[in-house]
């Protein structure tokens, strides 16, 4: 990448110069606070009350404006909505840059003048790319949320996202759509996809069911949340945090993580 689109983040070898203004600094080298998890797990959520709670923090750029600036252009040569297509972009990117996202957004430097020392990241996911970051950039701490795949649809459907764009067919028959896409089996349970399938009673469409579904078990072949979990857990706790975004509200969750960085993410 020869040059960023993102405000006050620029790749080290861009213009003007190849050398930090007296203001940047690399990414790799802040006390970055990172949100770790799939979507639909509740980052954004969380990432809101952590702005209630403090109004001056200063948040990057996230995954998707970071993906699509650093991966996903320079590969497509424009915009890419399908998300399917975009994890197919992704995974060729990780193929020279085996740290992925942590990789990318690593290797950028920022103005701290307009981000602060200390800012935050949502997100990455899956083991290469925290294992990457945690060897890689010590000075990062992660915050992993967690939430069932099941749980996971059911939230894709009421946020009502643009950017959950995916092509689909087969919804005529919504329960057998369910257990044909690839990878159902090894990730819902028959009463899971049951209850998926009854998700019509609720009002919500065939199609963006069979969609969200599609998206939960799409992302769970390129970045195995459970993977990245347990690779946190190998992390001293003053570097990782894990919560369940089930069992803790939203509010629960910015407490927890204010009380963990010190009120200071």
């Amino acid at each position: 990448m020869s040059s960023s689109p993102l405000p006050g983040l620029r790749a080290a070898d861009s213009p003007p110069t190849f050398l930090p203004g007296p203001a940047e600094r690399p990414l790799g080298d802040l006390p970055l606070t990172v949100l770790v998890g799939v979507t639909g797990v509740g980052k954004s959520t969380a990432l809101a009350a952590l702005r209630e709670a403090d109004p001056a923090l200063k948040v990057l750029p996230d995954r998707r404006e970071v993906t699509d600036a650093v991966m996903i252009l320079p590969l497509s040569g424009g915009p890419v909505s399908d998300r399917e297509e975009r994890f197919r972009l992704t995974a060729l990117y990780r193929q020279t840059h085996p740290g992925g996202m942590a990789q990318a957004l690593g290797s950028l430097l920022a103005d701290t003048g307009h981000w602060g020392e200390q800012p935050v990241f949502d997100g990455l996911r899956g083991e290469d790319e925290v294992r990457y970051a945690a060897a890689h950039f010590p000075r990062w701490r992660f915050v992993a949320l967690g939430a069932p795949d099941a749980v996971r649809v059911r939230r894709l459907l009421g946020r009502g996202d643009h950017f959950d764009q995916i092509r689909t067919e087969g919804a005529e028959d919504l329960r057998a759509a369910l257990e044909g896409l690839k990878g159902s089996a090894e990730v819902f349970t028959a009463a899971e996809l049951d209850d998926l399938a009854a998700l019509v009673k609720e009002g919500h469409r065939p199609e963006d069911i069979l969609a969200k579904t599609k998206i939960v078990l799409s992302e769970r072949r390129n970045y195995d949340p459970a993977a990245a979990e347990a690779a946190l857990r190998t992390l001293p706790p003053e570097r990782a945090l894990i919560l369940d975004t089930v069992q803790l509200s939203p509010e629960q969750v910015g407490a927890a993580v204010r009380a963990w960085t010190g009120g200071k993410a």
